[in-house]
């Protein structure tokens, strides 16, 4: 795992409520899986030829991660605007750098990040 889990814990807890808040972020909207609760994630998006790709820095099996995988959907606020995504899907380090644009930095060695998610724009 890249980032330790408990570092993901007070993130969710503290952070990422002031980054919602203060509306700078990229804003990932999605469902519990078991709960039906509506959660908002800030993130990193970054465009790519027919949807977004997003970073897993603590891995695939984050919640928000597996909240997306079982919906099948989420939607993002970005720059003032929202889009529907749709086909969330894992993928390795070297297929998301194929796809990311050359002027987006990848995420550095150490970190060990090889997973990402890949979605799709809603029709």
């Amino acid at each position: 795992m890249p980032m330790p889990i408990w570092w993901g814990h007070i993130n969710k807890r503290v952070f990422n409520k002031r980054a919602v808040a203060g509306g700078k972020w990229p804003v990932l909207t999605h469902t519990g899986r078991t709960s039906g609760t509506i959660y908002h994630t800030p993130l990193d998006a970054h465009p790519v030829d027919g949807g977004y790709l997003f970073v897993l820095v603590y891995g695939s099996g984050s919640d928000w991660v597996c909240n997306i995988v079982a919906a099948g959907t989420a939607r993002l606020r970005k720059d003032g605007r929202e889009v529907a995504l749709t086909a969330p899907r894992i993928i390795g380090r070297d297929e998301a750098f194929q796809i990311l644009p050359p002027e987006i930095p990848r995420p550095p060695k150490l970190l060990r990040i090889t997973e990402f998610l890949r979605m799709d724009l809603a029709d």
